[in-house]
């Protein structure tokens, strides 16, 4: 099985502060990987080295097989490498549609001059992977609402379904269930298993243990900007070192246990393809 993903010795240095020191991480084509660390550990500085969004210091990023380095971040996406953002940065005037819109059509420099003379042509397959990203997440029924009119959890999704609209290879996900309650982030990682049923990698970091723990095949641990462990979710679950940085040994042995009730059959499936 080949990456659709891979990095090495990937470096993001700021003031001679080393936020991402020498990672190497990958994510296989078809699998879900997670990013888990305490705050300040530097994953969405990972994010967004490997979106374009900084510049590596030192290391290789490659995608599909391509190295990316070089690529800004508008020419990464084209290529099927897509983010979400932590906050959800909506088009409060425009519709849930219309938001999925704006991500869906390619930019080009004179895309502005289009859109200000309303020439912008429409596209049919725009439109395909706009329904296509609104089913998805349930959205289809809010699809002529405005952001304002929908309760935070379904903005959420909204934000996730921006990303989908492009159709991406692998699409990244940053926090997604930030500001979720235990239900709503359950129903979120049963929706986000679902992406790999569509030609999708998904590469997700998230502080909700329960969510992480149950959703992916693979996990890498990151503190102070290094990999300090990776495995299974199980693997990783029972790591004295991921206890220690991250959890605690108390707060380890809850979370873990709030995750399997979490996961129910999804974990035993997960765990049992690898």
């Amino acid at each position: 099985m080949s990456n659709v993903l891979e990095t090495k010795g990937l470096t993001v240095t700021f003031g001679g502060l080393n936020a991402n020191d020498q990672v190497d991480l990958a994510v296989p084509e078809g699998k879900f990987v997670g990013l888990i660390g305490p705050n300040g550990a530097g994953k969405t500085t990972f994010i967004d080295a490997i979106t374009g969004y900084v510049p590596m210091s030192a290391g290789t990023a490659t995608f599909a097989g391509e190295d990316i380095g070089g690529f800004k971040p508008h020419e990464r996406a084209a290529r099927g490498l897509v983010r979400t953002f932590q906050s959800l940065e909506l088009f409060e005037d425009l519709s849930i549609r219309d938001n999925l819109l704006v991500a869906g059509y390619p930019t080009k420099w004179y895309s502005f001059i289009l859109d200000m003379l309303r020439l912008t042509p429409k596209n049919a397959e725009v439109t395909e992977r706009v329904d296509w990203a609104l089913d998805l997440l349930d959205l289809t029924d809010s699809a002529d609402a405005m952001p304002t009119d929908l309760p935070h959890g379904r903005r959420k999704l909204v934000g996730v379904a921006r990303a989908l609209a492009a159709k991406p290879k692998l699409i990244l996900l940053d926090e997604p269930a930030a500001g979720l309650d235990t239900a709503e982030s359950q129903k979120l990682g049963q929706r986000l298993r679902t992406f790999l049923d569509h030609d999708m990698s998904v590469f997700l970091i998230d502080h909700d243990m329960g969510l992480v723990l149950s959703v992916c095949d693979y996990i890498y641990v990151l503190d102070f900007g290094q990999i300090i462990a990776e495995g299974t979710p199980a693997e990783v679950r029972d790591n004295p070192a991921v206890k220690a940085a991250y959890l605690g040994e108390q707060a380890g042995e809850v979370q873990a246990q709030a995750a399997e009730q979490l996961a129910g059959g999804v974990g035993e499936t997960t765990e049992a393809t690898l």
